[in-house]
């Protein structure tokens, strides 16, 4: 053991370098974020003043917290989940019977299609365009749901979009597909794990009826496993169905979720959260600075064009042909880029991958334009 307790390094990717980590940008925590986690890290934490279920506790305020989420989403309730997945699965359990239909999107994270499986349910789902936008268009539901009536004679009982994929940051008009799914009546799920607590959500302008959040992603929560499920009022008794016999606890939720530092995590950041999602506008400004230095330089842009969020996804031949003699190979551009600084592109990529600016200041943004501009004057020959 005490062996294993040496090879647990500190980690210094937030303090020592500018980390570009699309799962971590968002997440990155305050001090105020800090401090709260160290002080709730041990056992069920925010049980200490327990009125037998984490919504309607208010030592800490968590009540009070939940209700102010909801009116920030534009929601009517609100309950904290373990993670996005977990909200998504909920929605799920409480809307569906196995064999039933749903409808999801190509660019989906995988947990939406896994928790779909978990759920015993028919899967259709709405295609990308494919190569180089990947764009889901929301008239294409129209077809796919046309589709469903066809083959199985009802209509799907839910329909899921990914407001902006993980993969690309593409961002998808939510309000469009809202739209289609009121006018056929099939509830409508909007996963905003890359979008809520980045950028403005409104659920009732959008016309959703349930939002997934992802804390660690874009909520400022750091790793901790916690999300948020919000609905609204049409379908809170549908989907926030209590127990008979334990009157207080959430049957989706086994009773109660995230019951420790996680919960305040998220707490201690939501001041700023709702502060930073004011200025979206400069956070896609920025990266549409860097993407045009970038493909300056043969670093290309995949995704609908211009980028509309801070996550990218980028395709290179020019520097996958620098690994190609590079001493350290395929790993070459990870090192390279942590020597001048940045980390969070995974080691082994070159050709094509992924990185977020979110949060970062102008002069961050031009070190990382300099810096993929050092290294390929440097290497390319």
């Amino acid at each position: 053991m005490s062996n294993i307790i040496q090879d647990i390094k500190l980690r210094d990717w937030e303090e020592e370098y500018i980390n570009i980590n699309p799962l971590q940008t968002g997440g990155r925590t305050y001090p105020e974020t800090r401090k709260a986690i160290i002080s709730y890290i041990d056992g069920y934490s925010t049980c200490d003043w327990c009125k037998g279920a984490l919504g309607i506790t208010d030592k800490p305020p968590i009540r009070e917290f939940l209700d102010e989420v909801s009116k920030f989403l534009g929601m009517d309730y609100t309950m904290l989940t373990n993670g996005c997945r977990e909200a998504k699965f909920a929605v799920l359990h409480a809307l569906t019977n196995p064999g039933d239909s749903v409808v999801i999107d190509g660019n989906k994270h995988y947990t939406t299609y896994v928790a779909a499986e978990r759920a015993r349910v028919r899967i259709y789902e709405v295609p990308s365009n494919g190569y180089p936008e990947y764009r889901i268009k929301p008239e294409d539901y129209v077809t796919v749901i046309e589709n469903v009536k066809k083959e199985t004679r009802l209509l799907p009982k839910l329909v899921f979009l990914t407001h902006v994929d993980g993969n690309y940051g593409n961002l998808v008009d939510a309000e469009k597909v809202a739209e289609i799914c009121k006018e056929y009546n099939v509830p409508f799920l909007l996963n905003t794990a890359y979008s809520s607590g980045r950028m403005p959500v409104n659920g009732k302008k959008i016309g959703a009826d349930f939002i997934a959040c992802s804390g660690h992603k874009s909520w400022a929560a750091g790793g901790g496993n916690i999300g948020l499920l919000s609905v609204s009022e049409q379908w809170k008794d549908k989907a926030i169905e209590y127990s008979k016999k334990y009157k207080v606890k959430p049957i989706e939720i086994i009773g109660c979720s995230s019951r420790g530092s996680s919960t305040l995590a998220l707490m201690a950041s939501f001041p700023h959260v709702k502060e930073r999602v004011k200025y979206w506008d400069k956070e896609v400004e920025n990266s549409r600075w860097l993407m045009k230095e970038l493909e300056a330089i043969g670093i290309n842009q995949l995704g609908v064009k211009p980028t509309e969020h801070d996550l990218n996804f980028v395709e290179s031949e020019k520097l996958f042909k620098i690994s190609e003699t590079h001493k350290k190979k395929h790993f070459y551009l990870y090192y390279e880029l942590k020597d001048r600084g940045i980390v969070g592109i995974k080691a082994g990529l070159t050709k094509n991958f992924k990185f977020s600016t979110y949060g970062k200041t102008k002069e961050q943004i031009k070190h990382i334009s300099w810096a993929f501009k050092d290294i390929v004057e440097k290497f390319a020959k």
